[in-house]
This record gives structure tokens, sequence and C-alpha cells, in this order.
């Protein structure tokens, strides 16, 4: 039997998680749940509903896991609490310092209603938490990096947006050549914000805006863009469909440890992403967690989990004989 999955919010990660639910055969798409009005969205998969999330609670039978499409900043901290206690969730929240909160809430009504949610997947919050946890644990005598880009930051982006005289813009995230290559090196560097990563920005402006007054309102945004070199390029709207439509990302964690008895022997691990989408991949993510989601309820386990709490056979449609066979 088929896992139902149902998508709330049918933006980018949701149609990211409508492509890679057809791409596994033992899931399929039930429905999506949109705040528009339903006639006006249209989905790619024939037979699944488009629903006014108004009616969600009426699906409650009818879905085994409820991947929630929204933002971290609003939607997330709201929403996964309140759906946790109708369904079995997962989100993808990813501001790094609100992670324990968030958890201790959707803990909570996750274990009252005896579901399973899990927040913060993807790939960083994700995929690069799991790499950041095995290298300390085999390399404790050792330091972590965690570099990202070059890609479409889209908070960045939206942070752009938002300034006076800005029409449209994409920021681009970049890790310093110098510094990966130090950190490649085991040379265990100490390095600041500024010198890991540097931010590219490509922005329309409104008509009649002052582009020195813009880029000086971007460069000095604290929290974004004060604490970075900031390069501003001001384009046309043509030229930022043409050449930066795209989301892409990536990135690298890299770990340097010693070993011996005097520490005589320098070791690095490097896990790295290239992605052309960030959404889609990022879906992908979720889609596998889903089937994690639903062993781990049927084994009686409820409550907030995280990406460290699932085992990594639970993951794969493929039975412990083939996972042990082809993959091991």
């Amino acid at each position: 039997m088929s896992i139902r999955i149902g998508i709330l919010g049918y933006g980018n990660l949701g149609r990211g998680v409508e492509c890679a639910v057809k791409h596994n055969e033992d899931e399929e798409l039930v429905a999506v749940f949109t705040r528009r009005d339903p006639s006006t969205v249209k989905i790619l998969t024939e037979g699944a509903a488009v629903v006014n999330v108004a009616d969600i609670e009426q699906w409650k039978d009818k879905i085994d896991v409820l991947i929630i499409c929204g933002g971290s900043a609003t939607d997330l901290p709201e929403m996964t609490p309140k759906y946790a206690k109708m369904f079995n969730v997962i989100d993808s929240f990813d501001t790094h310092a609100n992670i324990p909160t968030h958890f201790a809430n959707v803990d909570a009504a996750a274990k009252e209603a005896g579901k399973i949610a899990m927040i913060s997947l993807g790939w960083d919050p994700g995929m690069f938490s799991v790499s950041r946890l095995y290298a300390n644990a085999i390399l404790n005598n050792g330091k972590t990096y965690t570099f990202w880009g070059k890609g479409v930051s889209q908070g960045h982006s939206d942070a752009i947006r938002r300034v006076p005289g800005v029409k449209d813009g994409k920021q681009y995230t970049i890790p310093v050549p110098e510094a990966l290559e130090a950190v490649r090196s085991g040379a265990n560097p100490d390095l600041t914000t500024r010198q890991k990563h540097t931010r590219e920005c490509f922005v329309v402006l409104e008509e009649g805006a002052d582009p020195a007054k813009v880029e000086e309102a971007i460069k000095t945004m604290p929290n974004y863009f004060a604490d970075y070199d900031t390069t501003v390029h001001f384009i046309s709207e043509e030229e930022l469909l043409r050449d930066h439509s795209g989301i892409p990302h990536g990135g690298f964690v890299i770990h340097s440890g010693k070993t011996g008895w005097n520490d005589e022997n320098t070791h690095v691990i490097e896990y790295s992403l290239k992605l052309d989408s960030n959404p889609e991949f990022t879906s992908s993510v979720l889609v596998a967690f889903a089937r994690a989601a639903v062993r781990m309820q049927k084994e009686g386990m409820t409550g907030c989990k995280t990406i460290f709490d699932v085992p990594p056979a639970y993951l794969t449609s493929m039975s412990a004989e083939e996972i042990r066979a082809h993959l091991l």
C-alpha cells in the first residue's frame, strides 16, 4: 500500500515535493492544501485533490504524512505544531538559532496527538547536519567548517527586495576560494565571517531610484550584508530574468582532525553538494523522510524527531537484505 502524502503550500518547495513523490513508487500524492482559492491552483498530478486549508481537518484519516511547505520566519513556527495535532508532519524549518524552541513546541503537540513530527529537514539543516555529526564523532580532535554556495540565498534575496527603490533582485552567497583551500589543507585556520564568504547582489531599480542610496542600504544591512564583502550590480529586468531565474545552491562541510599518540596524522573529511534547484533537492529529502515517519509511528514512536533520530535504513524503500547486498 502506498504512503499517502499531503502537501501544505504550493510554492517552489511544494511543487518540488510533488515532483519527488512522482519518482517514489511507494508514495502517492493525495491532496495539495492551499490558502489560495483552490480553483486558481493547477497541479501536475492527475487524481490528486486541491483543497483550501480551512478544510484540512476533514483529511485526517486520508493522509499518512503532511509535508508542510511554508517559510521559517512566520509560517512553520505556527503551522507545524498546529498540524502535528492532526497528522504526521514534516517541515524544513531552517532558522538554526530557533530550532530548540521549535522542537519543543512541535514535540508537545505531536506527543499529545500520538503523531510523529520531523523538523528541520533538507540540506542545511539536514544532510549537512549529519555530516557534521559523523565527522565530529569519528575525528573528535578536530574542527568543522561549513561553506555555502555558490548559490542563491532566498532569504537574502528577499531582504534585497525590501530595500526602498528596489524592484527585484537576487543575491548569491560565494565561498572565498582562499579560505576553502586553507581548510582543505588541514591547517584548521581561524576564519571570520567576512573571510569565509562574499555576497554578490544583482538588483533591478525602481524608476527614479538613487543607485548610491540603494547600494549603501544593502551593504550596511545588519544580519544580512554588513558583516560581508558585498558587491552590488545594477541590471535590467530582462537581464535578471535571462541570467538569474534559477535557484541553484550547494556547499561544503569540511572537517579536519588529528589521530595518533602525538597527533602526527591529519585527516580531512569533505561532504559537498552542487544543486541545480535548491527547493527541488530539499523536497527530495522531505519525501524520503516521509517514509521514515510512517515506519517510526508504526513502531509506536511519537513526538518530534530530527535527522539525527532517524536510522538510515528507514529512508529507503529497499529491504534490509537489498541494502546489505547493494549498499553496504
